[in-house]
Formats: structure tokens, sequence, C-alpha cells
């Protein structure tokens, strides 16, 4: 059972990071944050269960990404012990048994994690099946203290076959966790797909729809986690499986083409123009794509932009286009028209005879 020391140094999934809605800035969480590596238990473990820890180069993890006391040996006499029935004759030794059983399984340590969350944590998948086959509904569901379902520690361990019977089993895509993130917003960051799959193969589009369009507390939904993280196969499940293409995060109102710009990614943008995703949605601040294209100076992304079709006379909260933003950069003015032909102020383009 975790220590008042160990909650302390728990380890958040994602950090803070603030999405500004200007031009020139935008944060993105990748994995390579530190927030991502497991931290060392700080429980103190007997010298014979440091000494098997110390050939695995693998840390265990508890609900905080940290690890727990409960060892995977423990596991097996628990299941052993409590969890199986005997054959007795007698009706009320069995009655007896099964209620010992079911105080044993929905039993919740200090942290908030039932047997099920820790088995998950420990990565002792048979078990895991096995106490999932035992839980109801709406034990699965349960939410620790840092508000994690089974479903998103089994997904942030990539335990593909663990999410896959906790979905058939009905546990739910919507819940968030103290992030905010479904399991799936988890899949999407960390670049799990198998455990995407899982989660929606068989899911109807009016059940999944919510979960798509779900945002964390720093308003990402799935897709933009997945355009920020570069993944690519995650945006073609999302796409194929309806994800709106212009949806805007909810800080500054960027859409995931807004993200691909920022990031230089020209095959997210590929994924996501051919697709058909709106080459001129605005930020709230009114810029579009192309604004931030050519407002960090990338005539190359500019010019897929261009040839995808956008305005480029849109006028963002400040007046101005795309084109005010080119800073004498030539090559990014050679996509613009030029006329000597202005009215109140604005450029008129020359329709050739």
């Amino acid at each position: 059972m975790a220590s008042a020391e160990d909650a302390n140094g728990k380890v958040n999934l994602l950090e803070d990071n603030r999405i500004d809605s200007g031009v020139e800035s935008f944060q993105y969480v990748t994995k390579d944050d530190p927030y991502n590596k497991p931290v060392r238990d700080s429980t103190s473990e007997s010298s014979e269960a440091r000494d098997k820890c110390s050939s695995n180069t693998e840390e265990r993890l508890d609900s905080a990404y940290g690890s727990s006391s409960l060892t995977v040996e423990n596991f097996s006499e628990i299941l052993i012990e409590g969890c199986n029935i005997s054959e007795s004759e007698d009706d009320s030794a069995k009655n007896t048994e099964l209620e010992h059983k079911e105080n044993l399984l929905t039993n919740i340590t200090e942290d908030g994690d039932t047997l099920l969350h820790l088995a998950i944590i420990h990565e002792d998948e048979h078990f895991a099946h096995q106490l999932i086959q035992l839980f109801p509904k709406d034990v699965l569901d349960i939410q620790n203290n840092l508000y994690q379902t089974p479903l998103h520690l089994a997904t942030y361990l990539n335990l593909s076959s663990v999410v896959r019977d906790l979905v058939e089993s009905g546990a739910s895509l919507e819940l968030q966790d103290q992030e905010g993130n479904t399991p799936l917003h988890m899949a999407c960051e960390q670049g799990w797909v198998e455990c995407a799959t899982e989660m929606i193969r068989n899911v109807s589009s009016t059940k999944l729809t919510p979960v798509l369009e779900s945002q964390n507390w720093r308003g990402l939904t799935s897709l933009h986690l997945a355009t920020v993280n570069r993944q690519h196969r995650l945006m073609k499940l999302l796409m194929k499986k309806g994800a709106d293409l212009n949806i805007q995060e909810g800080t500054s109102g960027k859409t995931p083409l807004h993200m691909a710009v920022e990031l230089h990614d020209i095959v997210s943008m590929m994924l996501l123009l051919n697709k058909g995703a709106d080459v001129d949605v605005p930020m709230f601040n009114g810029c579009t794509p192309l604004h931030l294209a050519v407002g960090r100076q990338d005539a190359a992304i500019a010019n897929l932009l261009c040839q995808s079709g956008a305005d480029k006379m849109l006028r963002n909260i400040e007046d101005e286009t795309a084109l005010d933003l080119a800073g004498g950069n030539d090559d990014i003015l050679a996509l613009f028209p030029f006329d000597d032909i202005q009215i109140q102020g604005r450029s008129v383009v020359r329709v050739p005879f």
C-alpha cells in the first residue's frame, strides 16, 4: 500500500502545458517528456523482493505509474485462497465462501485501487482476465484516487488483450482521469494502435461520437493528440471511425490541420486534406492554417495550403491577411498576387481576359 511519501511522488500523465492563440508559439507534449517515465517505488521491500526486482530492468507501475507493494506472487496466493469456490455440498458454506470472495474482489486500497487495478499494474494478464470475468460491470469502472479505471491502466501499459476483455465486458470508454483523458486519449498519446483498435473496433457510431469528441482538461481530443504526436496510423483509424477533422481544441481553437502546420508535418497535413479537412477554418483569433504557415516563414507548407485552395485574402482579428505576415520572404511573396488597384486598402486580384 502506497505511503504518503509515495503519493507525493506520483507522476502525472500530462503536463499542464498551456496552448495560446498566437501565431508564434504552441507547446505540445510528446512521449519524450519526463512525465512518461515511471518513478521507482519508495515503499520498503524485503531484501528478497529487492533481489528479484534487481534482475528486471522494467519497473512495476501502480495507479500513479510508480510501483506497489503488492507482488505478483501475492496474486496467485489470493486467487487460490480467496477466489476459488470449493465443491462443498453445504449451501450455507457455499454462500459464506461466495460472500467472502465478493468482499475480497471489491476491497479497495487507500489509493482507491481494486484488486483488478493492482493486477493490471503488475501486468499479471492471466489474473486480470479472471478478475474481469468475476467482476460485475459497475466494478470494472471503479476509478481510483487519480480517477483512473482499470481500462486507463491497461491502455497505459499497452495490455491490448486486457483492453479487449474490458471493452467486451462493458467497461466505459468515456470516463476521464484527473487530466481529463479517456483511455482513447491515452492510446493516441502513447501511440498504442492495438489498444485503440480494440477500444473502438465494435462500438457503434452513436456511442463512439462522444468519445471521439471528448476533450481533456487542455482542450484536446484524441485526434488532436494523435496529430500532435505524429501518430499517423492512429489518425487514419480515427478518421475511418468518423472523427471530426475540423474539431477545434478548447483553448485557442486550433484544428488538427493547424497543429500539423505548426509541426511542419506534411504527412499529417496530407492525411487531413485528402480526407476533406477544411483548409480555411479560423482559430479563435481568426488565423487560418495559411496565416500560421506564413507567420512561420514556411514556404513549402504555405504552397501546399494554397494548392489545396486556401483563401489568401482572409483576415484575422488583427485585420491581417497571410500576406501581411510574409515579412519580405520572397518564396512566400511569390505565392500571392500583386496589383496596383486597391479598394479600401485591399488589393484586388486582376482577372485575366
